[in-house]
């Protein structure tokens, strides 16, 4: 009578599986929730653009798509970033102090003040988010793992 061979089990490829069906679970309840200014839930870019006015200094939470990605320093020497972040509906700027920890073509989830529109000098900057967080969804946390 054969035996047949010990089964190998990996259990990082399926804890890995799980958390992207957790997190991808959680995007798309974030988005069935509807539009809200409110900080815990998703807003669409654009709801957004369509109404400015109405989340003009709110905080507000968004997902998209990092584009054009600069690096820069504030006046007090500090490290800062800004890039556009995309979804099918349209393009905000973010900007933020510190660190970049996104790469461009990642996937993020953004918290921060919305602003429909800022003066920088004679320049006016229009539908900016100033981040207090940017979360990449398509890396997984090491932490997060185990």
């Amino acid at each position: 009578m054969l035996t047949p061979p010990p089964t190998i089990r990996h259990p990082f490829p399926l804890l890995a599986v799980t958390l992207l069906i957790l997190i991808s679970t959680e995007i798309s309840t974030l988005f069935t929730l509807g539009t809200s200014a409110r900080a815990s839930s998703l807003t669409e870019i654009a709801e957004l653009l369509a109404h400015p006015e109405q989340y003009d200094h709110q905080d507000v939470v968004v997902a998209g798509k990092v584009t054009n990605v600069q690096l820069a320093t504030n006046r007090q020497g500090q490290p800062a970033y800004g890039f556009l972040l995309q979804d099918q509906a349209g393009t905000l700027k973010v900007i933020s102090l510190g660190q970049l920890e996104v790469r461009e073509g990642d996937f993020v989830i953004v918290e921060g003040v919305f602003s429909r529109l800022r003066q920088v000098g004679r320049v006016i900057v229009y539908n900016e988010i100033k981040a207090l967080s940017v979360k990449p969804l398509n890396r997984l946390d090491p932490d997060l793992v185990g």
